[in-house]
């Protein structure tokens, strides 16, 4: 292409969390939540500083993958996101041009995350969020982050890889 051509690949977060007597009372009912007064975010991925993307020698034209981008850059906020739910995938843009993807796809039990809002990627069924930074869970009753999904950065349009 241009040679402006950057892939990113973002690394699954290694570290299992748990957050005890968040999003709910033991019996899955949700109730409980502890969703009022929401408190600032404490992911549980890798601590900051920590390789998060790594970032590939640029490649001559469009991912094969997808024909279509799935996004343009200007979409995805800084210090939020979107979520693209008929692709099960979310993107965020944790600093100015740094962009990640993780699954849509909570980790406790299967629903897809509905917001982004306030520095973590929120599922609506029992309350679980998750950083934007790096998927970590900020709280429960999710017991592991997002899954890693990987993007490519071409100019200003993002495709799934």
């Amino acid at each position: 292409m241009d040679g402006g051509t950057v892939r990113r690949t973002v690394l699954a977060a290694g570290a299992v969390a748990l957050v005890p007597g968040c999003g709910g009372n033991g019996d899955g009912s949700g109730d409980g939540s502890g969703n009022s007064g929401r408190r600032p975010p404490q992911p549980s991925g890798p601590p900051a500083g920590s390789p998060a993307v790594k970032t590939a020698p640029p490649s001559a034209g469009s991912p094969a993958q997808s024909p279509a981008p799935l996004a343009r850059t200007s979409d995805i906020p800084v210090g939020g996101g979107k979520i693209f739910a008929d692709r099960k995938v979310v993107v965020t843009q944790p600093t100015e041009g740094e962009f990640m993807a993780f699954s849509a796809i909570c980790t406790h039990v299967g629903c897809t995350v509905a917001n982004v809002e306030e520095g973590t990627i929120d599922c609506p069924c029992h309350g679980a969020r998750f950083s934007v930074m790096n998927a970590g869970v900020v709280a429960g009753p999710a017991p592991r982050p997002l899954p890693a999904r990987e993007i490519t950065v071409s100019g200003d349009r993002i495709f799934l890889a």
